[in-house]
């Protein structure tokens, strides 16, 4: 595996940030009213809980590997080492064939939930949407030219303001309760029927959306002060605290605003401030959310612009990813792709079109990847030199595989999407193989 890494200069604080800037964009305040629509019921409160276990699971398996290989692209280079020498190129290239059409994906997303969102304070027409989108993207791009010590004090200063308004949330709540709200159900045999675990499934693809990015840090491994503990330490940290504020969010909003009323509105966090307070500070709130999605952009930049670099740096992807900038020491190149495609999704898609797309297209290749990964690593290599050891495996692995592919089934034709995504990037592996040899040079 290759050694090039970059200056580790991210500490536990500042990781612990850029996880959680990433975790909370814009996903749970445009999310919460769909995971009320598929259950029609208070029950959806338990779509959020079965995120949160989901993360604490996978997290597990992202730290054990994590704070063992801590170097930049994460994902791609545990594929790399833990399927072997032939089949770590083809996992570790699926990967990155995966990122390079998902994570600007995400990155759109997250620019339309702005511009969408931005609609409650501005009237603004579907195509001054979509330039607002790429100007979001632009400016990102803009301040992640900067030096990795910059980067991580501008992380910290978002993350302040991003939990700043979510407690604001959870405090307005609490003090301003005007409905009476239980997740549990009268008849506890609710929970046996058919269609609580179909809204579940559908409605949990929603909210793991809404906590993806626990694992950030992994993707920025060579740039982590003391991985071993640090990396593993801040993916649960921001589990961890992510889960106790998206639980107090999702409960203050219930008790405000009658789950009935709530799955209707498109700015909810937004309704829920001016139903306590007024139409001002429903204003100013509004703009601490988009402050929030600005953010969780960033860091999402930040960690994916990391990916094709790992794999050029390694000769696995092309070569002209290898570089980094001349002065500032960063991946340019990959970032200015990734941020590219981006504008092009966001110019060609809708924001309700990328969620399950996104999710679908991660799970074989990532998730389910990894859980197998970590069992062929601990069989080749046993567990004594691991900085981090998953607690009470091999069981966070079986419970992680299965709940992926309950997802998986989940997401309905984008499933099939999926699949179809990683057939394809292993007919291009062996297509760039054979003719262009980009898999098969030595590594850089």
């Amino acid at each position: 595996m290759s050694s090039i890494q970059v200056n580790r200069k991210i500490t536990l604080l500042q990781a612990s940030a850029i996880n959680m800037i990433d975790m909370v964009g814009i996903g749970p305040f445009v999310v919460i009213p769909m995971v009320i629509g598929f259950f029609n019921s208070p029950l959806f409160f338990w779509a959020w809980i079965l995120g949160a276990v989901i993360a604490f699971i996978d997290g597990m398996i992202w730290s054990e590997l994590g704070a063992k290989y801590p170097l930049a692209g994460g994902t791609y280079n545990f594929h790399r080492v833990a399927f072997g020498e032939k089949g770590g190129r083809l996992m570790s290239f699926l990967f990155v064939w995966q990122t390079s059409i998902q994570a600007p994906l995400v990155v759109a997303s997250g620019a339309i939930g702005f511009s969408q969102y931005l609609r409650y304070l501005i009237p603004v027409t579907f195509a001054q949407q979509k330039y607002i989108a790429v100007f979001v993207i632009l400016l990102l791009v803009i301040l992640l030219y900067k030096k990795i010590e910059s980067i991580g004090r501008i992380s910290v200063l978002l993350w302040s303001v991003t939990i700043f308004t979510i407690l604001w949330i959870i405090i307005s709540g609490l003090t301003h309760k005007q409905v009476d709200y239980s997740f549990w159900p009268e008849d506890t045999h609710d929970f046996f029927k058919a269609a609580f675990w179909l809204a579940l499934g559908q409605a949990g693809v929603k909210t793991i959306y809404s906590y993806l990015g626990y694992y950030n840090v992994c993707h920025l491994g060579g740039e982590i002060k003391n991985p071993g503990k640090n990396i593993p330490r801040s993916i649960y940290i921001s589990i961890i605290g992510i889960a106790v504020l998206y639980l107090g969010l999702n409960w203050s909003v219930a008790t405000v605003i009658p789950w009935q009323e709530a799955q209707r509105y498109d700015f909810i966090v937004s309704i829920f401030f001016e139903k306590i307070y007024g139409a001002m500070p429903a204003r100013i709130a509004t703009g601490l959310i988009l402050w929030i999605a600005f953010a969780s952009l960033f860091a999402v930049l930040l960690g994916y612009s990391r990916v094709p670099y790992a794999a050029a740096a390694d000769g696995n992807f092309f070569k002209i990813f290898a570089r980094l900038h001349p002065t500032k020491n960063f991946p340019h190149v990959s970032l200015l792709f990734i941020a590219g495609l981006a504008i092009v999704f966001a110019l060609s898609f809708s924001l309700k079109q990328t969620i399950s797309a996104i999710l679908a297209m991660r799970i074989l290749v990532q998730f389910i990847g990894q859980s197998i990964g970590v069992v062929l690593l601990r069989k080749r290599l046993g567990s004594e030199s691991l900085p981090f050891r998953m607690w009470l495996y091999p069981l966070p692995v079986i419970l992680s595989i299965i709940v992926w592919l309950y997802l998986f089934v989940s997401t309905g034709w984008f499933a099939l999407m999926g699949t179809l995504i990683a057939v394809i990037g292993v007919i291009v592996y062996f297509v760039v193989k054979k003719y262009f040899g980009v898999a098969e040079r030595d590594r850089a």
